[in-house]
């Protein structure tokens, strides 16, 4: 049987809301794939992002962790070396001091007379030859001659040689000089250096192991000692 106008109308209307129905719901399909994809990108970057802003973060705490440290050694350092400065001078004062007071000597003659009996004889034995120059303080010229008088019979009973020792009245020790002779072979080549001064330094450089103990105690970094 035909179909009238109005039947085909009505399927026509009919094919064409099935039709719309099956667009609207892919269409939804599509977005509600889209809005998935979205989102999960979304997440991806996000995470992405997140790691990173974390590991740059990371690196500046570490960056700023090693700066600390660094600044921390300068300054531990830094501290050190004013510690040791600190010590040093006082050394060096307590070095000082003893050169004040190695001036008053002189003013005991007797006391002084002694010294340099002892500081020439130990002049000649370390050179042993058998002339000798000694040159002293011009103040000292006098008091020189009896040492030499005085220590030529030791020498010479120690030592099984005769000795000749000239005291210079040229040339002396200059004036900052506290005491002491200084003893030359006859060419001056050789020399021993027995004023007030070297043997104080002498004395200094051989103690100063000993005088450090004593006024700061002992180095707990050192493992051996001499």
């Amino acid at each position: 049987m035909a179909l009238s106008d109005a039947d085909v109308q009505k399927q026509i209307k009919h094919m064409m809301a099935f039709i719309e129905q099956e667009a609207n719901e892919k269409a939804e399909e599509i977005d509600a794939k889209a809005e998935e994809e979205f989102n999960i990108e979304k997440g991806r970057l996000v995470q992405t992002q997140r790691l990173k802003i974390m590991e740059h973060y990371e690196k500046k705490e570490k960056q700023i962790d090693q700066q600390k440290k660094i600044q921390m050694s300068n300054l531990m350092n830094q501290a050190r070396l004013k510690v040791l400065r600190a010590r040093e001078d006082l050394v060096q004062e307590l070095l000082s001091e003893g050169r004040r007071r190695q001036a008053e000597v002189t003013k005991n003659q007797a006391r002084y007379q002694a010294l340099l009996d002892g500081l020439l004889l130990q002049g000649l034995y370390q050179l042993l030859e058998p002339v000798v120059i000694i040159r002293c303080r011009k103040v000292d010229v006098a008091m020189v001659k009896a040492a030499v008088q005085t220590v030529l019979p030791t020498y010479r009973d120690v030592t099984k040689k005769d000795l000749d020792a000239r005291v210079d009245e040229t040339v002396f020790l200059p004036p900052e000089v506290s005491g002491g002779v200084e003893v030359f072979s006859q060419d001056g080549k050789i020399k021993c250096s027995n004023t007030l001064e070297s043997r104080l330094e002498l004395m200094a450089q051989q103690m100063l192991p000993e005088i450090r103990v004593s006024l700061f105690g002992p180095n707990p970094n050192r493992k051996f000692l001499d």
